[in-house]
C-alpha cells in the first residue's frame, strides 16, 4: 500500500516516484496550488497538489484534519525549505490521491491542550500526537535494549502465571472468581516474586521477565493499577553481585536510548542516613539542600514544640535552610505551611536571615523571642545560614518530621529553580526489616515478608527485631524509586520466623505460603534480586512526570479506563455462572 514513510523521505528518492500513507496534519491552500502535511509515525512530508491534476486537486480540496490518506507523486526538492522537521528539505508532488478514510470532527485539536480525560476517552486520537509517538517509541526502545543486555548475559526469560494465589504482599489483590472451582479465586500477581524465588530452587540461576503486575491500590501520578516491571532474580549471590550487575545493565540502557552517561558508580547511602539527611528513602541528589538535626540545641528552650521533640526518644527537630529564601512572602510561607500539613505538619515555623552580623537584630520570625542568644547562634551556625536566606523548622515524631521535612524540601526546590539539571542515581540500602503498625499491633515488613535479614540467627532477630536490619535494596534515580529488591530467605526455618514477626501464625502460613516453605526445604539456593519500574524509567527518559504517558492505554487515578468504559457490570446470568452475588453500595 505504501513504498516509504512520511518522516524518511530524503536526498536518496529525489526524482523518484513514491506512495506515503498517512494522516492529514495541516491542508493550505495558497494561490491555486494545495499543500497538505502529511504525518506517520516516522514524521511529516509536504505534499503539493498542483491545479493542473484535476482529479488530484479535487480531492485534496476536500479533505480535512485528519483524513486517512494514501499519495502517490514525485520527489522534488523544496523551493522554501523548513528546518524545524527533518524533510524540510523536500517534498512531494502528488499524481494521486486516494482517500483511506474520512475523519469526522475531532473531540480535540491534537496539537492544542486539553482536558486529560478528555484525551484518555480517546486515547486513539492523543497517541497520534507526535510528542506520544516520541515516548511511546523511546519506551519500546528501551525495553528492547534491557532484553538485549540480559540475553546477551545469560539471562532466561521465563513466564510465570497470571492467574495465581492470593498473598499478603502489601496491598490489595484484584481477585478473579473461578468458574468451575465454585466459591474459589485466583488472584493477579503483584509480582512474581515467589515464582521467581521457586525457579531459583529449580536451578535456573538467571532468570528475567517483563512482567504485567497488578495492585489495587489508591493511585498517584506515579501508580497505575496494572503496570511492567523487570522482574531479575540471581541464584548464588549477595547483595553486591546484584547491585552491580544491574547497574551495568541501568547503565547501558541509558547511554543506548538516551545518550545519557549516569557515571562509573552509582554511591551508595543507608536507609538510615536518607531518611537523617533527606527525609526520604528516595532522595533527589539534584537538590543540594539538606535537613540538619538542631535536637540538641533546643533541649531547654522556651518553645514547647521543640523542647518536647528533643527531649522525647522518638522525636526530632529538623531545620532547613533556603538559599535565597527570605524573599518568601508571608502568604507563600503559609501555602507552604498548608502543603505540609498533608504529610502529617502540626505547623511550620520559620526564621528570616537579614544580616548575619547582627546576631538577633539580623533575624525575622514568630520564634526567636522563645530562643536565647547561644541558641539561635547555633542554630545559624548549625545550618550554615547566610543572608537572604531562609531556615524551616519541622518539629515532632521522628518519621513524621522526615515525612512533612522532605516534601517541603523537594516542593520549595521545584518552585525555586534549586533543581540541578544533572542526573543523579544511587543505592540506597540497609532498610529496617520492619515497621511496627501501632493499629495492628504487630510489625510489617519493610520491602516484603520473603527479604533476607542481615543476621542468621533466629533469636537473635526475634529479640532485635524493633531494630533488625534487611538486606534490601533501592536503586533511585532523580528522587524516583526505579529498581527495589533483596536478598532473599532461602531457609524454611528463617521464613516461618518472619511470618511470626509479623503476625501470620503457622496455619495461615501453611495455608497461605505452605508450597514456599516446603520448597525452602529442598535444597533451597542463596538467591536474590531486584524489579524495576519499565514506566517509571521510561518517564524519567522521557522528561515526563506522569508514567500515563508512556503507558498506551492507562488508567485514571480512579482506576478507570474512560476510552472502553471500565470497569462495568455485568449481568445477572454471568455473575451466575461464576457462582458470585454482588452486595448493593449503601450511599452515604
Amino acid at each position: 500500500m505504501r513504498t516509504h514513510y512520511c518522516g524518511l523521505v530524503d536526498e536518496t528518492l529525489l526524482g523518484r516516484s513514491i506512495t506515503l500513507c498517512g494522516w492529514v496534519d495541516t491542508r493550505r491552500d495558497h494561490g491555486g496550488v494545495i499543500f497538505v502535511d502529511l504525518r506517520d509515525h516516522e514524521g511529516v512530508a509536504q505534499i503539493v497538489v498542483d491545479p493542473d491534476n484535476a482529479k488530484a486537486f479535487a480531492t485534496a480540496s476536500n479533505v480535512g484534519y485528519e483524513y486517512c490518506l494514501r499519495v502517490t507523486g514525485t520527489v522534488r526538492r523544496r523551493v522554501s525549505a523548513n528546518d524545524k522537521v527533518r524533510t524540510g528539505q523536500f517534498e512531494v508532488l502528488a499524481d494521486s490521491i486516494d482517500v483511506l478514510n474520512a475523519a469526522r470532527d475531532l473531540p480535540f485539536a491534537l496539537h492544542e491542550h486539553t482536558n486529560e480525560d478528555l484525551k484518555l476517552k480517546y486515547r486513539y486520537l492523543d497517541l497520534r500526537r507526535p510528542e506520544m509517538q516520541r515516548m511511546m517509541r523511546l519506551r519500546i526502545r528501551l525495553v528492547a535494549a534491557l532484553r538485549r543486555h540480559l540475553d546477551a548475559r545469560g539471562f532466561q526469560d521465563i513466564e510465570t502465571p497470571i492467574l495465581t494465589k492470593a498473598t499478603p504482599e502489601g496491598a490489595r489483590d484484584y481477585l478473579v472468581p473461578s468458574r468451575v472451582h465454585a466459591e474459589h479465586f485466583y488472584a493477579l500477581p503483584q509480582s512474581p516474586q515467589l515464582f521467581k524465588q521457586l525457579l531459583m530452587i529449580a536451578g535456573f540461576d538467571r532468570y528475567y521477565q517483563i512482567a504485567r503486575c497488578f495492585r489495587d491500590e489508591d493511585l498517584r501520578a506515579d501508580r497505575q493499577p496494572e503496570f511492567t516491571q523487570l522482574d531479575i532474580e540471581f541464584a548464588f549471590v549477595d547483595e553486591r553481585v546484584v547491585q552491580d550487575t544491574v547497574e551495568a545493565m541501568i547503565r547501558a540502557v541509558f547511554k543506548e536510548v538516551v545518550d545519557v552517561d549516569l557515571g562509573d558508580a552509582f554511591p551508595r547511602m543507608t536507609y538510615e542516613e536518607a531518611m537523617r539527611r533527606y527525609g526520604s528513602d528516595k532522595p533527589d541528589l539534584r537538590i543540594a539542600m539538606e535537613l540538619v538535626d538542631i535536637g540538641g540545641h533546643v533541649r531547654n528552650v522556651e518553645f514547647k514544640v521543640f523542647a518536647d521533640a528533643a527531649n522525647s526518644d522518638g522525636g526530632r527537630v529538623a531545620a532547613l535552610r533556603v538559599p535565597g529564601g527570605a524573599e518568601l512572602s508571608r502568604k507563600q510561607i503559609d501555602d507552604l505551611g498548608a502543603y505540609v500539613a498533608k504529610y502529617g505538619a502540626k505547623g511550620l515555623a520559620w526564621m528570616r536571615v537579614e544580616d548575619r552580623a547582627k546576631g538577633r537584630d539580623g533575624v525575622s520570625s514568630p520564634i526567636a523571642k522563645f530562643l536565647d542568644d547561644a541558641t539561635l547562634a547555633a542554630i545559624l551556625d548549625a545550618t550554615r545560614a547566610e543572608a537572604g536566606d531562609m531556615i524551616f523548622f519541622g518539629a515532632g515524631a521522628y518519621k513524621t518530621v522526615c515525612d512533612f521535612m522532605g516534601a517541603l524540601r523537594l516542593k520549595v526546590a521545584r518552585d525555586r529553580g534549586l533543581v540541578a539539571n544533572t542526573w543523579a542515581p544511587l543505592w540506597v540500602v540497609d532498610f529496617p526489616m520492619f515497621e511496627y503498625d501501632a493499629d495492628a499491633r504487630r510489625y510489617v515488613a519493610l520491602h516484603h515478608p520473603f527479604t533476607a535479614p542481615k543476621v542468621d540467627d533466629i533469636a537473635d532477630l526475634n529479640a532485635n527485631a524493633a531494630i533488625a536490619v534487611s538486606r534490601g535494596y533501592d536503586m533511585v534515580l532523580n528522587g524516583n524509586e526505579i529498581g527495589g529488591g533483596s536478598i532473599r530467605i532461602h531457609r524454611s526455618d528463617m521464613q516461618s520466623a518472619v511470618f511470626e514477626l509479623l503476625g501470620i501464625g503457622a496455619d495461615e502460613a501453611q495455608a497461605k505460603f505452605g508450597f514456599l516453605l516446603d520448597a525452602l526445604k529442598h535444597g533451597a539456593p542463596p538467591h536474590g534480586g531486584i524489579a524495576f519500574g519499565i514506566d517509571r524509567i521510561a518517564a524519567l527518559m522521557a522528561g515526563t512526570e506522569s508514567i500515563r504517558d508512556v503507558i498506551a492505554f492507562p488508567k485514571t487515578t480512579t482506576a478507570q479506563d474512560l476510552m472502553t468504559a471500565a470497569p462495568s457490570t455485568v449481568g445477572d446470568a454471568q455473575l451466575a455462572e461464576l457462582h458470585v452475588r454482588t452486595v448493593p453500595v449503601e450511599k452515604s
